[in-house]
């Protein structure tokens, strides 16, 4: 048995190879990827573009540290500037290393303010992450679970409630800050209204605290905006990025802007294996394809496609209570706890993901094609009803 540390249960298949939104495994059995790693394959598997670019820079540089300028780093920076609108850029490698450095950005203004306790609203069902402090900002007591005593310094709310926040605002004057996902994936592809988003705006710009918006699992254009905060019109003051930033390669990006830029100083916070070469080539990368391949209206048009099949051929299903999502984050909600249909998909072919206990979670890689769509639709399909059914 591998000396492997008891923290997964993984699913008994392993994969050798894959190709588009296909995985091969080491029998040779095929399986349509709607999971992409969860949201991070944006570019699937072996995309040409990719794979070329990598093993180019691999052949020339790999890792140098921060201690010196990394060209691929500032080119990266400039491009998220570009399609973010904010100012400031730190890389590291992966979402909950990004949610740590707009927590710590976070405290650092409240303290800067005068605010000597400062406290972030954070939502119910959010996930950001599993350190200390990003599972204390997280709304799940299964993620928290044994490893009291958690980090202070947050105060939590119903996700979509923009009453509970201006009744906290009235008895806590010690917030900073307000973090939260636009659509809270590991929480059941739960969608924030856009005047919702608007609202928290207001209120920030109103009181002086910081909007930060954690898109780790909705940004790079999955939902048919590069972020998607973008979908109410909005801008933010901190925004984190990592999953399908780098398309399977670590990286990890919080952005600061407005209010919150020049927060940070040298200093204040780094990371050893942030930013380098290798991985900032494959966020270039990732981000030139999505752009010069049209993949954020594809991803619109498919994902369009996904939950008008679904609503379709489960419409009349008992137990269906809702199909859902924006682009290529699409949920599946049934009323009882379904993650057998993982394991059910995995024997068919299909990778999918159970997410909050009852929702079928399908994170496809945006170069998703019409008849695998189709193909996903026909062949999970059955075994929801099935499922159901039982």
């Amino acid at each position: 048995m591998p000396h492997l540390m008891d923290t997964y249960n993984r699913l008994p298949v392993a994969f050798t190879h894959g190709e588009g939104a296909w995985l091969y495994d080491s029998d040779g059995k095929r399986y349509l990827d709607a999971l992409a790693g969860i949201a991070v394959n944006t570019l699937g598997h072996a995309h040409p573009r990719l794979v070329q670019a990598l093993a180019h820079q691999a052949s020339r540089l790999i890792h140098t540290s921060n201690l010196y300028r990394v060209p691929q780093q500032e080119a990266l920076s400039d491009k998220l500037a570009e399609i973010s609108g904010l100012d400031e850029v730190f890389f590291c490698n992966s979402g909950c290393e990004a949610n740590e450095a707009a927590i710590k950005l976070a405290r650092l203004f409240g303290h800067g303010k005068g605010v000597d306790l400062p406290v972030i609203v954070v939502m119910e069902k959010a996930f950001h992450g599993r350190t200390l402090a990003t599972l204390s900002a997280t709304g799940s007591r299964k993620v928290q679970a044994g490893f009291e005593p958690l980090v202070s310094g947050f105060a939590r709310v119903p996700y979509n409630d923009f009453p509970a926040v201006e009744q906290l605002d009235a008895h806590n004057k010690n917030v900073v800050a307000i973090m939260l996902e636009s659509i809270q994936g590991e929480g059941g592809i739960n969608i924030a209204d856009h005047d919702y988003l608007r609202a928290l705006r207001r209120l920030c710009d109103e009181r002086g605290w910081l909007l930060m918006l954690d898109a780790v699992q909705c940004g790079m254009g999955r939902t048919g905006k590069w972020f998607g905060h973008q979908h109410a019109g909005i801008q933010v003051d901190v925004l984190t990025l990592a999953k399908g930033l780098g398309s399977g390669v670590p990286i990890g990006a919080c952005l600061a802007g407005g209010r919150a830029a020049g927060t940070f100083k040298p200093g204040n916070h780094g990371s050893t294996f942030g930013g380098n070469p290798f991985a900032c080539t494959a966020g270039l990368t990732t981000i030139r394809a999505i752009e010069e391949e049209g993949l954020m209206a594809h991803a619109v048009r498919i994902g369009e496609a996904i939950r008008a099949g679904f609503r379709t051929s489960l419409a009349g299903t008992a137990g269906v209570v809702d199909v859902r999502g924006v682009g290529l984050m699409i949920g599946i909600e049934l009323d009882r706890p379904c993650a057998d249909l993982v394991r059910q998909a995995l024997e068919a072919g299909l990778l999918i993901n159970v997410t909050n206990d009852k929702v079928v979670r399908l994170l496809p890689p945006l170069i998703f094609a019409d008849d695998e769509a189709r193909l996903l639709v026909a062949g999970l399909t059955p075994l929801i009803r099935r499922f159901l059914a039982g």
